[in-house]
């Protein structure tokens, strides 16, 4: 696998490559001048010079010196000529190679001044969430291309606020106007029940009627809070976990009780950040699905720890391991149709996936050893 470099890395790199080869190119011809410049044989005068004092003494002869002076000197230059440009290769190196070190550094030192307006765009891009939109770069300077590109980036977070101020304006008028119209049905059914027979042929239609009541208010409430964690939490406050389990726990106990399912509790002090309301919705969901989708005289394990957070285990019906990430989304259920007369209505677990969002959680679910779903939360303190 091939690793790839930062931006400042592959910039001091380049930098330094580039160094590195005018620095050759110019040691390349300087070596070059300096060896044309050096002599490369004696001159005239220089051997007339050598060769009188050799001749007004008598050392030996040719024999005795190896050669006549013009050869020595000559060998003498030859060899001055040699060292001196030796000299040059060695140092030159050294001073090149000190050059590309530096240059890295400079390289690297560069490309982190000219990247701090990107880091800056970055660090605020991170920062930014559903709950967090008013946040902007404002990037000051001279006009250029990090600068618009900053400028452009605070107008799309201008169109992204409008965008979820409307959509938090729809969920709070959606609210009232799809609830209202339920709850007068529902009263309506109701009087009219009370003043029929218990054996009316007619009663029996208004139990339907308040079945289908019952489950269009299930699924607008379970759509509502869909959109209202999935546009993010504007406050976080500390939440014992375990203290919101215990309150849902108790409250499902007798549904539970009816259907001879077993619910058992693992509870330890818990806090974690959050809404309050969302996380109680949270685990309402996990244990109400794992009581629907749980067989008479099963079980569920209700399990509160430092980590993971949550965890609910029950039996039940075998699940494919495929098929457990279809279960989190919406309308989703463990059958072939949605007009099925199931048990749910198939956001029971997206909006336990889209809360655990909301507060930067995971989930996590698995095929129970005898049967449902171990589902597993972690959550942040």
């Amino acid at each position: 696998m091939v690793r790839r470099f930062s931006v400042k890395t592959r910039f001091a790199i380049v930098f330094a490559g580039l160094l590195l080869v005018s620095g050759t190119v110019l040691l390349g011809l300087n070596f070059l001048l300096v060896r044309g410049a050096l002599p490369k044989q004696a001159s005239q005068n220089s051997a007339d010079q050598a060769t009188t004092p050799a001749e007004s003494v008598d050392l030996g002869g040719p024999q005795a010196t190896g050669g006549t002076s013009s050869e020595v000197v000559q060998r003498n230059i030859e060899q001055y000529r040699a060292d001196m440009l030796n000299t040059l290769l060695v140092q030159s190196g050294v001073a090149l190679a000190a050059t590309a070190v530096l240059a890295l550094g400079l390289g690297w030192v560069a490309a982190h001044r000219l990247l701090r307006p990107v880091h800056r765009v970055t660090a605020t891009a991170r920062q930014l969430g559903a709950d967090s939109l008013d946040e902007r770069i404002r990037m000051p300077g001279p006009r250029d291309e990090l600068t618009e590109l900053a400028d452009t980036f605070d107008e799309m977070l201008d169109r992204l606020a409008g965008s979820f101020d409307s959509q938090r304006r729809f969920v709070a008028n959606a609210s009232h106007e799809l609830r209202t119209p339920l709850a007068t049905q529902r009263t309506m059914v109701e009087v009219a029940m009370a003043k029929m027979p218990a054996d009316a042929p007619a009663r029996r239609l208004c139990e339907r009627l308040l079945t289908v009541n019952a489950r269009s208010e299930e699924l607008i409430d379970g759509l509502l809070v869909l959109a209202s964690s999935d546009r993010g939490l504007r406050d976080r406050t500390d939440v014992r976990l375990d203290e919101v389990v215990a309150q849902a726990v108790l409250q499902h106990r007798v549904s539970a009780e009816e259907r001879g399912i077993t619910l058992g509790t693992e509870l330890v002090p818990r806090t974690v950040r959050g809404d309050r309301l969302l996380l109680d919705r949270l685990v309402t969901n996990l244990i109400d699905n794992a009581i629907k989708y749980n067989r008479p005289g099963g079980s569920v394990r209700v399990r509160v720890a430092a980590e993971p957070a949550l965890t609910v285990t029950n039996t039940g019906r075998v699940v494919p391991a495929d098929a457990i990430p279809a279960l989190f989304e919406p309308f989703r259920q463990l059958r072939e149709d949605r007009t099925g007369r199931g048990p749910g209505v198939g956001l029971g677990l997206s909006i336990v996936a889209s809360i655990v969002r909301a507060h930067s959680g995971t989930v996590q679910a698995v095929p129970g050893d005898d049967g449902g779903l171990a589902v597993t939360i972690g959550l942040r303190s």
